[in-house]
């Protein structure tokens, strides 16, 4: 099968410049209702990625998201929410973008063409046999990605993948790939328009389906939440007092001693 690049395809609209503003955005929220039927079209390749992340994470190993650009600052998003939302170390999930932790916020010329980057940046973390490594590409064509995949399959490295092109080089290296065909983006090439709504939306299913797995959830609340402001602090005592059908003070008073809900809920348990 041909490798086409569906999200470099021409647009299925021209002459945007000559649009209004309503049309502009009733054309492009068209384009982004049709990302949701893209992901869930992946569903099954998501489940038996996030099966193999689960699995390594509960033997000790980490996550790593390596990506470029747009995908690459996908990634670190993913990772940076998880300690403060499930209590986990910031050691668990990594997020690596192509030219380094200024790329988040400034364009790093050709740095996702280096073929030996993504090797160097992951090997810089002591990355290992326990560990998975998810490559992250609209295109699947980013060489700082593939290479860098490619040396973790030659060192027994689980390795995935989320990209919108199918037969993609980054799917056909991935042992786990995960490809959303979004088709063409309303802006020609902009593959932070609906490809990135589609890598978003399956990091969002990663993290949190993981997270819960590793029983970071209880019911639906966020008990391993780190309570950094105040804000997720009296969320921490609206969970208490649900749960446990105490007052306001005593929630409150509980919750400054014992640092996070889960630990309350255990203590309270016992008591």
């Amino acid at each position: 099968m041909n490798f086409i690049k569906t999200t470099e395809e021409d647009s299925k609209y021209d002459n945007l410049e000559q649009m209004s503003v309503s049309e502009l955005l009733q054309h492009i929220n068209t384009e982004d209702k049709s990302v949701p039927l893209a992901v869930e079209k992946a569903m099954p390749q998501i489940e038996a990625l996030i099966s193999q992340i689960v699995e390594k994470l509960q033997n000790g190993g980490r996550l790593f998201y390596i990506g470029a650009g747009t995908s690459g600052r996908l990634g670190i998003l993913d990772a940076s929410e998880c300690p403060p939302t499930f209590g986990v170390s910031d050691t668990l999930v990594y997020g690596l973008i192509a030219g380094g932790d200024i790329a988040i916020r400034k364009s790093v010329e050709f740095a996702e063409d280096s073929t030996e980057q993504g090797w160097r940046d992951l090997e810089s973390h002591n990355i290992s046999s326990k560990d998975v490594v998810v490559g992250i590409a609209a295109s699947g064509t980013t060489p700082y990605v593939i290479a860098a995949l490619e040396k973790c399959n030659q060192e027994g490295i689980l390795t995935g993948c989320i990209t919108c092109n199918q037969n993609s080089p980054l799917a056909n290296t991935a042992n786990y790939p995960i490809v959303a065909v979004v088709g063409p983006e309303f802006v020609t090439g902009s593959s932070r328009m609906k490809a990135g709504t589609a890598q978003k939306l399956i990091l969002n299913m990663i993290s949190t389906t993981t997270m819960i797995q590793l029983g970071k959830v209880k019911g639906n609340k966020m008990v391993d939440m780190q309570l950094s402001n105040d804000k997720l602090f009296d969320r921490g005592v609206r969970m208490l007092i649900s749960a446990l059908e105490i007052d306001r003070k005593t929630a409150k008073q509980l919750l400054e001693k014992h640092g996070n809900v889960r630990n309350v809920m255990q203590v309270y348990k016992n008591d």
